[in-house]
């Protein structure tokens, strides 16, 4: 990868899918039921790709599975990109989430077994600040939104929190923040599905390149 310049993003993500509540694949156990349907978005809230910046982007998988998916199962998916990225803006996110720069999306990259295309879109992605809810849009195509669960003994302003899962969709360390989806539609890449109250979670996500220093 000598060609591959240094580079880091930080920022948001989160899921919408078919699974029961809590989402078994964080726990790197097979979906439940046995197909997952899913919706998966990330915000970079700040990143560069050498000299690109790549700050406020957005991009969108669809995914379906059987399975479990970090014990062999294969995901077909389909991705949008930000239409707002400029050619070399695309280019290098194309990069890093192909898997093609190195970082936690190579190690990402063995659970995929197909692409079924990418996409420029407008993506519209939406987080409360206290993590109260999360949404994003692509008009006519997805709405996924999700808020955290909450019941009779989760005390006021905290949120119920899993540490260092062992299936964490965005690499080691992560806090996910378990939810329930209020909407999770879709219809794209010849996916389609409306699953709503099944499972949502947010993580945020921290990635480099092997030349990054932190």
């Amino acid at each position: 990868m000598s060609d591959i310049p240094d580079w880091r993003l930080r920022g948001d993500w989160f899921d919408t899918c078919s699974c029961f509540i809590p989402c078994p694949c964080t726990f790197a156990q097979p979906a439940r039921p046995d197909q997952c349907d899913g919706v998966m978005a990330w915000h970079v809230r700040e990143g560069r790709y050498g000299d690109v910046s790549l700050d406020g982007l957005n991009v969108v998988a669809l995914g379906v599975f059987t399975g479990n998916a970090w014990a062999g199962a294969k995901v077909s998916i389909g991705i949008y990109i930000d239409r707002r990225a400029d050619e070399r803006q695309r280019e290098a996110l194309q990069t890093i989430f192909g898997g093609h720069a190195g970082g936690w999306p190579a190690e990402f990259a063995g659970v995929i077994g197909d692409v079924r295309g990418i996409e420029y879109a407008r993506i519209d992605f939406a987080l409360a600040g206290d993590l109260g809810s999360w949404r994003v849009e692509i008009p006519g195509v997805v709405l996924a939104s999700g808020e955290p669960l909450t019941g009779p003994t989760t005390r006021p302003g905290e949120r119920v929190q899993l540490h260092n899962p062992p299936g964490s969709e965005v690499g080691p360390g992560a806090i996910a923040t378990y939810g329930h989806a209020t909407a999770n539609r879709v219809k794209g890449f010849g996916f389609l599905w409306d699953w709503l109250g099944r499972s949502s979670k947010h993580m945020a996500f921290d990635w480099s390149g092997p030349g990054d220093s932190r």
